[in-house]
């Protein structure tokens, strides 16, 4: 069975046009297959750049040279233009329409005249190769309306550049207790023994509780406190920084009076660290400089400038280094200096942003280092290369750390809203097991503490809560609130069971039990 297709073809369309009617190959009309070589076109077109001129591709005008330049003569034109023109001619003339592949006669612009003197026995004025071109000019000056266009410039940047010139403030302090000395002639640095808690022990409670209720504030500060430490090992006095530009030494045991005042910086105090017997202390300020203080007399002992903002500052924890410190700063630098010289003996350049936190670790045989780079990098003392780099996508910036009492984990408060624990005494490896969430900290270097027995660990957050979580399930187990603004502080008293310490953003220090 055969079945016959056939296709009518119907009147034509009387509306279209020519155009419209004619044989098409694509939208815009039939286009013919054609070829031209690659070289011959390349060559067309760079001799039309080079002189002005090139071969007309068409079938018609084959041979037929093209050119930009009207070699007539123009009686308007001036002598001068009408001179280039007649030797731009020439030149053309010479040409011959040879394209740049073929060679042809150097023309009096191809090549520019060297300043030459290849006597190799003229010291002072041999050139070689090295000599400048004739016309050349190695000075541009600009014209007089752009040199006033630059001066306007350059005018406006100075102005906007130009740093107010910073006040320098007189290092002073105030005391605020009418009795320094006790009746056998000891100051307030002397370790208490009649408080009920043996402060020179140095074995941790055997068990801790959580703190349940306020038991006194501390308000002193008119702003925000940005950080706190305590006594070395008797922890019997409380050092706070403020952003009012003020240090204050309080009591923790007694009557918890302010005892106290230390002024000396022009701008916010980031950081203060004790040396180990708590006589000396440091102040690093956004003053560009770090100060060490004599806690008991409340003079200032010598000044570091940095020339950067330092972040952190911390003393060498070994008794025969107390007179080195190290400092992060601002330009992704850690520096060391020493006291006893006022000089800088070392840099740690390896960071790629700002250095937020520095923690000796090891017997004090390394220190770690958190940075705006998201990265943590492990040091041996006094080497500037670090032996241990910790990086990886999933991290986040690291603002505060906090080393345990017993020295093997390090806890560092990430801006994920985490807290991520450290093995110190092993490869510095993560544990993924411990790791603690819940709070908000997002954005604020709040800092976390572990109790001393290591049953908890607590710290603040941007709502100005405190959260405590247990260290073996990580469970959160409490949290309360602690201030109005943000908890910035949070420390965990060495030899109380229950005793926790705060400070936040609304310029008060609390103590919880």
């Amino acid at each position: 069975m055969f079945i016959y297709c056939c296709f009518l073809q119907g009147p034509e369309n009387p509306f279209k046009t020519k155009q419209q009617l004619a044989q098409k190959n694509m939208l815009s009309g039939y286009v013919e297959d054609a070829h031209f070589n690659d070289f011959n076109f390349e060559n067309q077109r760079k001799t039309f750049h080079s002189y002005g001129f090139c071969e007309d591709p068409s079938v018609n005008g084959a041979g037929t040279i093209v050119s930009t330049t009207n070699f007539a003569d123009d009686p308007d034109d001036k002598t001068e233009d009408r001179l280039e023109k007649i030797e731009d001619r020439k030149s053309k003339k010479v040409i011959d329409g040879k394209t740049v592949f073929e060679s042809r006669p150097l023309r009096t612009e191809d090549r520019r005249k060297r300043v030459r003197n290849n006597d190799a026995a003229d010291i002072e004025g041999f050139l070689g190769p090295w000599g400048g071109y004739v016309d050349e000019e190695k000075v541009a000056k600009p014209t007089e309306e752009m040199q006033k266009e630059l001066d306007e410039i350059v005018a406006k940047r100075k102005k906007k550049g130009k740093q107010a010139e910073e006040k320098t403030v007189e290092e002073k302090s105030s005391l605020h207790i009418q009795d320094p000395l006790d009746y056998q002639g000891r100051s307030f640095l002397h370790i208490p023994q009649d408080v009920g808690t043996n402060l020179k022990s140095l074995d941790p409670p055997d068990k801790c509780y959580l703190p349940k209720k306020l038991i006194h504030t501390w308000s002193g500060h008119t702003k925000a406190v940005s950080s706190i430490k305590l006594f070395p090992r008797s922890g019997h006095l409380l050092l706070s920084t403020s952003m009012d530009c003020k240090v204050k030494l309080w009591e923790v045991y007694k009557k918890r009076r302010l005892i106290r005042t230390y002024s000396g910086h022009s701008k916010a105090v980031r950081d203060s660290c004790f040396n180990n017997d708590g006589t000396k202390f440091l102040t690093a300020a956004y003053d560009k400089h770090v100060k060490l203080w004599d806690t008991e007399t409340g003079q200032c002992i010598s000044k570091f400038a940095t020339n950067k903002i330092p972040y952190c500052v911390k003393f060498n924890p070994d008794e025969d280094k107390q007179h080195l410190f190290v400092a992060g700063t601002s330009d992704k630098k850690i520096v060391t200096w020493d006291i006893n010289s006022g000089e800088v003996v070392q840099e740690y350049e390896r960071h790629l942003g700002a250095v937020n936190t520095i923690t000796f670790v090891d017997n004090n045989k390394k220190f770690v280092s958190t940075s705006d780079d998201k990265s943590l990098r492990v040091w041996e003392w006094d080497i500037p290369v670090d032996y241990k780099y910790i990086a990886d996508p999933s991290m986040h910036s690291m603002p505060s750390t906090t080393l345990s009492a017993n020295g093997k984990w390090l806890g560092c408060q990430s801006l994920n809203n985490q807290i991520i624990i450290f093995d110190v005494h092993g490869r510095f490896r993560v544990k993924r097991k411990k790791i603690f969430k819940g709070h908000m900290v997002a954005g604020y270097a709040c800092q976390m503490t572990f109790s001393p027995e290591m049953s908890y660990v607590a710290s603040g957050d941007g709502d100005g809560k405190v959260f405590i979580w247990d260290w073996k399930t990580t469970k959160l187990f409490s949290k309360f609130q602690a201030h109005d603004k943000v908890c910035i502080g949070c420390i965990w008293h060495p030899h109380e069971t229950s005793k926790l310490i705060t400070c936040g953003w609304d310029g008060q220090i609390k103590l919880w039990d």
